[in-house]
């Protein structure tokens, strides 16, 4: 039998063996508080990867998502002593227009979606830079508290960051396996023209997924600007590639057509003991992103179907 991650046990399997691996090199990961520790230090990971889930599950990609996110931490940085909480919303709203302008690009001018998010991403970039003047913006210590308390705070002894991510992650539940939304978005990433033929409107369902990614994404800016006390354009530089890895290594195919968030919840979580297994070893964070590029490739390797004759673009 081949490996797969497209089985749901393999990436629980791996999350088990993983997590009693880097106990058995420091038993403290094993204690309730340092594994709570390490998924709140993961949510806005977790945040960015749940929007991409939706994409790649349409067979499409979004290369635009951690420059959204910087911008939505800048635009926060920026609006919030003048605007109070109007910020968030603000912040919120940056991140969605970005993710309709990508949805647009690719869905309507049908241009492919590593070309139409890379250039979108590019744009977004350079507006973060002039926004921020090249340089971190500070929140004000009294005004981060009392303002961004719902991302900063804890509640019942858990950080608040992991309640926003389990929210989310209900509302994106029920997008994906109650609704028509859901259903339609799988069966575009399966077969795009069986599901035009079956009366689905897949421009609108391509539009929607890009639009989902882009409030994610800027959620993930705005609670990284409160937990750092700044908003910069350089905030999400690292985020991109591990939110891919996790999407892929949970079991959602690039390919799209099947796959789920709760999967990538599972792959965030592998990413997660991954980083924290490299961090016990000493392998530099900057060097880390060579080993979730290598996850990445191996994760797809395991996922592609493989025939004789067929041909690799």
């Amino acid at each position: 039998m081949i490996l797969s991650f497209k089985s749901p046990l393999l990436p629980v399997a791996a999350l088990i063996v993983s997590i009693l691996v880097v106990g058995a090199v420091d038993s403290t990961f094993l204690s309730p508080s340092v594994l709570v520790n390490l998924f709140a230090d993961t949510a806005t990971l977790f945040l960015i990867s749940i929007g991409l889930t939706f994409v790649i599950m349409i067979g499409s990609i979004d290369l635009s998502a951690q420059s959204v996110a910087a911008l939505a931490s800048v635009v926060l940085a920026i609006l919030l002593p003048e605007w109070g909480y109007l910020a968030i919303p603000a912040a919120l709203l940056a991140g969605i227009a970005a993710g309709a302008l990508s949805g647009f690009t690719y869905a309507v001018l049908k241009i492919p979606s590593f070309i139409a998010t890379l250039a979108v991403g590019g744009i977004l970039t350079s507006l973060t830079l002039f926004l921020s003047n090249q340089r971190a913006i500070q929140l004000d210590t009294e005004l981060r508290a009392s303002k961004l308390s719902w991302a900063i705070g804890e509640t019942f002894n858990v950080p608040n960051v992991i309640w926003i991510s389990l929210i989310v992650l209900a509302i994106a539940l029920i997008i994906e396996r109650a609704t028509p939304f859901g259903k339609g978005e799988k069966a575009v990433g399966a077969n795009e023209l069986g599901a035009r033929a079956a009366g689905i409107r897949v421009t609108r369902i391509k539009l929607l997924v890009f639009v989902i990614a882009g409030s994610t994404a800027a959620l993930s800016g705005i609670v990284l600007a409160a937990r750092l006390a700044a908003g910069s354009p350089t905030i999400s530089n690292a985020f991109l590639l591990p939110a891919i890895a996790a999407v892929v290594l949970g079991g959602t195919p690039l390919t799209g057509g099947t796959g789920g968030v709760m999967r990538t919840l599972i792959g965030v979580m592998l990413i997660a003991v991954f980083r924290t297994g490299m961090n016990f070893v000493g392998i530099h964070v900057l060097a880390q992103q060579i080993v979730f590029g290598l996850i990445l490739v191996f994760a797809v390797g395991l996922n592609i179907t493989r025939t004789p004759g067929k041909i690799v673009k």
